[in-house]
């Protein structure tokens, strides 16, 4: 999923991910400690506070805080107003029904009023695929945020509950989207084909959720398909994913006689009668489902027992354990991450939608369930709890910036206290101070004017001038979130506007480079070309749509070009004098050390004792090789996996000087690189491809062409699910050769895996190609 993956994917935790700041209240309840699941590393938004706030008093931080004490010091208002609230994010694979989902759930809780389908006859579209490219191709490309009400009986009692929705693209070309989304979110529904079951999207969101830890309910989608088995998808939950997960529910009827399902905790048949689905009846057990029923009642109780103590001790006593007390364990186990619970339905059919609504309120985390942490600045960025307290100094993270009709639009999630339309706040990492002209709720392209928003929400703002994971506060506090993590750009190509443009062209390259980290532009020198990079074809082919759809400039795109890097695989010696003299002061400096080969980073590393080089000569020399390291001798793409060390040098008196040994740097390290037996990496590939069982040979005759290396093979009723491990540079085009192969039945994914040695044959090319363009210049 990523470039290099040499960031080792810092976010590695919620508990840091979802960093806040710190509070400004002196508690006097004990503190325990926050649990972090492993060490982790700060990747913080980092930058200090502007000079102008520094005069400013800062407030004392509380150290962190157990969720206990935090959620004991809850105000009534507080606690009353979080209880009823939840964040989530409906995330799956590519055509699993995230879109038509979310559609009903919108219908049922009264925001929308009639339904519109993906690709609609009518030419509206669903409400949350408001862009004019998704309604037309039929898939997400950006998140987009929406709040609703449920209402919600328990007991006999009507409670509203509040709802924060984002539907996330499927496509890995768009991952991005996804990740800033679970960044904020506290829970979320992964959905799941009954007839696919776990496909390859499903295990990266899987890995997505559990970076941020975010709890999860499976809803299994499409139970209205012929071959449909949630079984198998259970099944595969439990050994793809590696989640305990168990049903809560059978259905009555498949395929196309699907009514409605069977709820095992409260034994009573729930069918879905109306127009729309939209009334729910409740009814006996129908007779023949009564033994199925008992048997998954029994291995939901067996599975908990596994992840959950007081049913462990219930099952070990052979006693029965109560609804509520399931629901209880079920709660318990889903936020702590040891289980999801299982539900299933069909939202195009307008069947079971709504107990989904209902176990989202009853078994994912309300925002003071949570743990947030933020790192505090003027304490050498120590970590400290962000409780989602109204009454404290207001800390939020902007997530998403997106261009709209009155300017950018900046999404906030408040995690400490509340921002007010007219406060002025602060950015912890650039210092810059903002008044806020407006607040608003988003629903799709929609938004609602409010006058304050209040920790836990999810709101937007017009008139912010930031970047995609900044930190915001009141002023009072110097504090900073960990951002998302981002992934680097695989494949890259030449753009030019077709005929000069009035400035547009640089327009939308700067609106889209900063509303989406994973999208890069450079301007190469040599070629004096403009250089895109991205995720994947459709990423940036995307983006060329949308210049010319939205900025009115048509382009020309080179052929896509793969991010290659080079690499050492021997280590070498490093010994360079850098000499000039040309009247008056010139330039030397000299450096011994030796490169080696290091894993996924490239490492400076000095050994100099006794101040025989000064700390700035050799932050000179780092200087130099990271300049080196950008633009490698062999093929000119970036170097990967190279650790300098230097142990000795030479200054001269007069002629050493910082530039003396940033040269040094420089040309030392590609005089040492090339004697270290230099290679190409290329990026490979996890491919995966579906298509019917009939075109299985001919699929494994295509990969093999393509020298892939197959990994594993699904095989279902009626098609197949082939996993390989492929070159990026064999994949161009893929997608005509496979509907050619398939009647245009099969479809793939593609996402990074790592790098890896080029063959011979092609390092030779790239190799001829750059010395030809070198000696061209």
């Amino acid at each position: 999923m990523s470039g290099s993956l040499r960031v080792l994917l810092p976010a590695a935790s919620r508990t840091l991910a979802r960093s806040s700041t710190a509070c400004a209240l002196k508690y006097s309840a004990a503190a325990g400690p926050a649990r972090f699941g492993n060490a982790f590393q700060f990747n913080a938004v980092r930058g200090l506070a502007s000079e102008a706030t520094a005069e400013a008093e800062v407030e004392e931080v509380a150290p962190l805080q157990s969720l206990e004490s935090i959620k004991e010091a809850l105000t009534p208002e507080d606690a009353a107003r979080l209880k009823l609230m939840r964040n989530i994010g409906i995330s799956a694979h590519i055509d699993s029904g995230k879109t038509t989902f979310t559609e009903r759930v919108l219908y049922y809780t009264g925001r929308i009023k009639a339904i519109h389908e993906v690709r609609g006859k009518d030419n509206v579209g669903a409400k949350m695929d408001s862009m004019d490219l998704e309604r037309e191709k039929g898939i997400t490309i950006q998140s987009a945020a929406t709040y609703c009400d449920w209402d919600k009986v328990e007991n006999g009692e009507t409670k509203k509950y509040h709802f924060n929705l984002i539907d996330t693209p499927g496509h890995i070309d768009f991952t991005i989207e996804v990740e800033r989304a679970l960044r904020v979110l506290d829970g979320a529904v992964l959905v799941v084909c009954a007839v696919s079951g776990v496909q390859s999207q499903t295990i990266t969101v899987d890995r997505q959720m559990r970076r941020y830890n975010v709890p999860r309910i499976t809803f299994i989608n499409k139970m209205d398909r012929m071959g449909a088995n949630p079984w198998k998808a259970i099944e595969q939950v439990q050994k793809k994913l590696k989640m305990p997960a168990a049903a809560l529910q059978v259905p009555i009827g498949m395929e196309d006689n699907l009514e409605g399902v069977v709820d095992i905790i409260e034994m009573r048949a729930l069918y879905n009668e109306g127009s729309r689905g939209e009334v729910i009846t409740e009814k006996p057990i129908p007779e023949n489902l009564k033994d199925l029923v008992e048997e998954k009642r029994a291995v939901l109780i067996e599975t908990l027992a596994d992840v959950d103590d007081e049913i462990a001790e219930i099952y070990l006593n052979e006693e029965t354990p109560t609804a509520q007390q399931l629901k209880d364990a079920i709660r318990r186990a889903t936020i702590s991450l040891k289980f999801t619970p299982v539900l299933m339905g069909s939202a195009l059919a307008n069947r079971s939608v709504q107990p989904v609504l209902d176990a989202v309120c009853d078994y994912l985390p309300n925002p003071s369930e949570v743990s947030n942490v933020g790192l505090d600045l003027t304490k050498n960025e120590a970590p400290v709890s962000l409780p989602p307290y109204s009454s404290l100094p207001f800390v939020g993270l902007a997530f998403k910036l997106e261009e709209g009709r009155f300017g950018q639009l900046t999404y906030l999630r408040v995690y400490q206290g509340v921002i007010k339309k007219g406060m002025t706040i602060f950015n912890t990492r650039t210092g810059k101070r903002t008044k806020l002209a407006r607040l608003a709720r988003m629903h799709s392209d929609e938004m609602e004017d409010v006058a304050e928003v209040h920790a836990g929400e999810i709101c937007a703002t017009f008139g912010v001038e930031c970047s995609s994971g900044d930190t915001f506060s009141d002023g009072s506090l110097k504090v900073a979130l960990s951002s998302m993590f981002v992934p680097e750009p695989v494949i890259s190509l030449s753009i030019a506007p077709k005929s000069r443009d009035n400035g547009n062209f640089s327009k939308a390259l700067n609106r889209f480079q900063k509303e989406d980290p994973t999208f890069t532009v450079k301007f190469d020198n040599e070629s004096k070309e403009t250089i895109i990079s991205g995720m994947g074809e459709l990423h940036l082919e995307i983006y060329v749509e949308r210049i010319k759809r939205e900025y009115n400039v048509e382009c020309i795109t080179g052929q896509p070009q793969v991010a290659y890097r080079e690499s050492i695989t021997a280590p070498a010696v490093l010994n360079y004098t850098h000499k000039r003299q040309s009247g008056g002061a010139g330039q030397f400096a000299k450096i011994v050390g030796e490169l080696l080969p290091i894993k996924d980073q490239n490492v400076f590393e000095s050994h100099v004792v006794g101040g025989k080089i000064s700390e700035k000569f050799l932050a000179a020399v780092d200087k130099g090789f990271q300049e080196a390291c950008e633009k490698g001798p062999l093929i000119g793409h970036k170097v990967l996996g190279a650790h300098m060390i230097v142990n000795d040098g030479q200054t001269h008196l007069v002629d050493s000087s910082e530039i003396a040994f940033r040269t040094a740097g420089y040309y030392g390290f590609r005089d040492s690189f090339m004697k270290a037996n230099p290679v190409v990496l290329e990026p490979i590939m996890d491919v995966t491809i579906t298509a019917p069982i009939e075109f299985q040979g001919g699929i494994i005759g295509l990969m093999n062409k393509k020298n892939a290396l197959i990994t594993d093979t699904d095989i279902g009723s009626d098609e197949f699910t082939l996993h390989a491990e492929c070159s990026l540079n064999e994949m161009f085009g893929f997608a005509t050769l496979l509907r050619a192969n398939t009647q245009g039945k099969g479809e793939f994914t593609l996402e990074f895996k790592h790098y890896a040695q080029a063959s011979p044959m092609l390092q030779r090319q790239l190799m001829a190609e750059f010395q030809k363009k070198e000696q061209a210049k």
